[in-house]
């Protein structure tokens, strides 16, 4: 009698795909106008430079991912745009300290590869990259079937920059009298999206057939990196914030000094025709404001002498404008009036 003898594909795993798919990102990823140029993909580690120009450099690192948003990717099968969301997760953290990101690492989960969906995946992953002036050195795609649904998947992200001792933004550059800027978003980002199902599951909102949520709940996350280092290296910004999880307030405060407070208007602040579409499907102005960025995925403060120059680093869709000033005070944030929804 033959014994049958059991192998990893029955199980589950292929680990032949898994290899065509690690040609594919190290061809994606190691071409640049047409030439080719040093790639760490497909090591057991990843050896990178750090610039010598960078006096006393630090070692900044963020991970994040892209939450349930990757739900509506699933739903609508459109899987080109949350790589980009990936890397803006960690990215635009980075920044806040005044780091330029250097390299970024992904991590994928899945339960069955699926090459034609990792490869538009990892297609965004490499436009993030590029947007955010870093490089995909090396990540990680785990085949792990039991564990995920059928179609179901996950992916993180992780980002490593590095800044000069002298170019650290703190608590301590943030002065009374500063004020507050609100960069634009791109509409939600990556943050909210399981209390926007739970609202479209309630609603019986299908997404397929409302062109107007097709578009919008997909759209990637601004990245504003470059904006962003080049108000760093012009010493036009004493500090910034990025706008994700918990809202502008909670946000603002992290770099807020102690003994300061950030007096925020929220009837300046110009909320997306998203956010708009949310505030009228029974979604409070609290929930709103502690769950969703509201129009502001970006915070700078500044010298208020510096204005004019902070506004011409950006395009016309994403210009800065003021929405409060630092004060002296306790309690770190305080937000008057409402959002004109």
């Amino acid at each position: 009698m033959v014994r049958k003898i059991l192998t990893y594909k029955q199980s589950g795993v292929d680990i032949n795909e898994a290899d065509r798919f690690i040609n594919f990102i190290s061809s994606v990823s190691s071409k640049k106008k047409g030439k080719k140029k040093f790639s760490n993909i497909g090591n057991f580690g990843s050896i990178s430079n750090i610039p010598s120009q960078v006096k006393q450099p630090k070692i900044v690192t963020c991970t994040d991912g892209v939450g349930t948003k990757i739900e509506i990717a699933n739903t609508l099968k459109k899987f080109n745009t949350i790589g980009i969301d990936l890397v803006a997760m960690s990215v635009n953290d980075l920044i806040v300290q005044g780091a330029k990101p250097l390299v970024f690492l992904d991590y994928i989960s899945i339960n069955k590869i699926d090459l034609k969906k990792l490869k538009l995946i990892i297609k965004g992953i490499i436009k993030g990259c590029k947007l955010a002036g870093c490089e995909l050195v090396g990540g990680e795609t785990a085949e792990m079937p039991g564990t995920y649904e059928k179609g179901k998947f996950d992916i993180a992200g992780f980002a490593v920059g590095i800044v000069g001792k002298n170019k650290i933004l703190t608590k301590k550059k943030i002065r009374q009298n500063d004020l507050i800027l609100a960069v634009p978003s791109n509409g939600l980002h990556s943050n909210g999206f399981s209390l926007v199902r739970y609202l479209l599951k309630k609603k019986k909102i299908n997404i397929k057939k409302n062109n107007f949520l097709k578009k919008e709940l997909l759209k990637p996350t601004k990245i504003y990196v470059q904006e962003v280092l080049r108000l760093i290296d012009n010493d036009l910004i004493n500090g910034c914030a990025n706008i994700t999880g918990g809202g502008l307030a909670e946000n603002v405060k992290r770099v807020i000094p102690d003994n300061h407070v950030a007096e925020i208007n929220l009837e300046k602040i110009k909320p997306n025709k998203i956010f708009k579409w949310l505030k009228k499907n029974d979604i409070s102005d609290n929930e709103m404001y502690k769950t969703f960025n509201c129009g502001v995925g970006f915070c700078l403060i500044i010298n208020q002498r510096k204005l004019n120059q902070v506004k011409k680093i950006f395009t016309k869709k994403y210009k800065p404008y003021v929405i409060g000033k630092i004060l002296k005070g306790r309690n770190k944030i305080r937000l008057n009036g409402e959002i004109n929804w």
